[in-house]
């Protein structure tokens, strides 16, 4: 049997999810939680080549990121707290675009420190736009920017780019996981929009089968509903056309009496998460020796610098380190990981603001890139 099937590969998946969660529970799990794990694992199993990475990435890799994001993102806003994401709302588009001013002034630090350009000349410009694209808004300003210099012509260097923002965007989800543990043991926050109930409902979440039946149903056709308008209206991201179901939805009683959304929304993610676990690839990038290690050197400092930024930025003004992790997390990795965060969190109240700020990213990405591009 061979490696790629996807039967094979979808089995290891959830066995990975099932691993964190069992994980998760135990004495040493429990502080790192089970969507840290989850990356963690199926990083171990992608690395030691028991399943694709990204090098090799399969048809059902790219199904999970198109189809399944997507639709986690409908479940869980089926349960939006309307009141409490109102008051979290504008908080986070103010972290998130400080977030985007720190990825530029983190670009543009590790180029004096990094010095790219004495390696890959030129080049180096318009990766440094490309990343500050993808540590914006995601991959879509990624392509954006490299398409419009043609750098996905240039083969190796172009996949050696993606391999090492995979391994880079799989570290930082690790470090947002861990920021608000870390930083809560020398700082007392508070929790901005959440409501002084709340209280984790996964347990009391119980999935039955008349729910599952109708949510599928309500997925799928969500789902083909904004790609239909995207197809008819290209500049309107499906992205938006779903989650804009999902809130209209969630405010009929009908809906709300449904039980298991926010379990399959979080499984779901979790299944997201374990890709992003196998997209890190470190034999990509040892693979291009000191290219490699240029490129890594160069991409992680600047995400480093754009951590420090939001950090101290967020510190200062709004003092929540959950909403300072996803709001970083939203600019480098994007909607759906930000979501996973604020999930992992027991946040609920932060997981329309992380799905809207991500979107914000997807417009505002691409013209920082090409900005970057022009002023280096």
């Amino acid at each position: 049997m061979s490696l790629a099937n996807p039967v094979y590969v979808l089995t290891v998946l959830c066995l990975m999810v099932i691993l964190s969660f069992y994980a998760g529970r135990t004495k040493w799990g429990k502080p790192m939680g089970a969507a840290l794990l989850v990356i963690v694992f199926t990083a171990i199993v992608a690395n030691l080549k028991l399943i694709p990475s990204a090098s090799n990435s399969i048809p059902l890799y790219g199904a999970i990121f198109s189809y399944l994001a997507p639709i986690s993102i409908f479940f869980l806003l089926l349960g939006a707290n309307l009141t409490a994401i109102k008051k979290a709302g504008t908080p986070m588009i103010v972290l998130f675009l400080i977030g985007s001013l720190a990825t530029v002034f983190g670009i543009v630090c590790s180029w004096y420190l990094v010095s790219p350009q004495d390696i890959l000349g030129d080049d180096a410009k318009v990766l440094a736009g490309m990343l500050t694209g993808t540590y914006t808004g995601g991959s879509i300003n990624f392509n954006a920017v490299a398409l419009a210099y043609n750098f996905q012509e240039k083969g190796s260097l172009y996949a050696g780019t993606i391999a090492v923002d995979n391994v880079v965007t799989a570290i930082w989800v690790v470090v947002t996981i861990a920021i608000p543990v870390a930083l809560r043991r020398f700082f007392k926050d508070k929790k901005i929009g959440s409501p002084t109930s709340a209280k984790d409902e996964t347990a009391s979440d119980t999935l039955d089968l008349y729910s599952l039946g109708i949510l599928l149903v309500l997925g799928l056709t969500a789902f083909l509903v904004s790609e239909l308008i995207a197809h008819v209206f290209p500049k309107i991201p499906s992205i938006i056309t779903i989650s804009t179901i999902g809130i209209i939805l969630a405010q009929f009683s009908f809906i709300t009496k449904l039980k298991g959304s926010r379990t399959l929304g979080l499984y779901l993610v979790y299944l997201f998460l374990a890709v992003i676990g196998a997209y890190c690839e470190i034999g990509a990038v040892v693979a291009l020796k000191e290219i490699g290690f240029t490129l890594f050197g160069f991409t992680l400092l600047a995400v480093v610098v754009h951590g420090l930024f939001i950090i101290l930025f967020g510190f200062m003004v709004f003092k929540d380190w959950d909403m300072i992790a996803i709001a970083s997390q939203a600019n480098v990795g994007g909607s759906t990981s930000a979501i996973a965060l604020a999930e992992s969190f027991n946040r609920k109240e932060l997981v329309l603001p992380a799905i809207l700020v991500g979107t914000l990213g997807n417009a505002l990405g691409t013209y920082l890139g090409f900005m970057v591009v022009l002023v280096l």
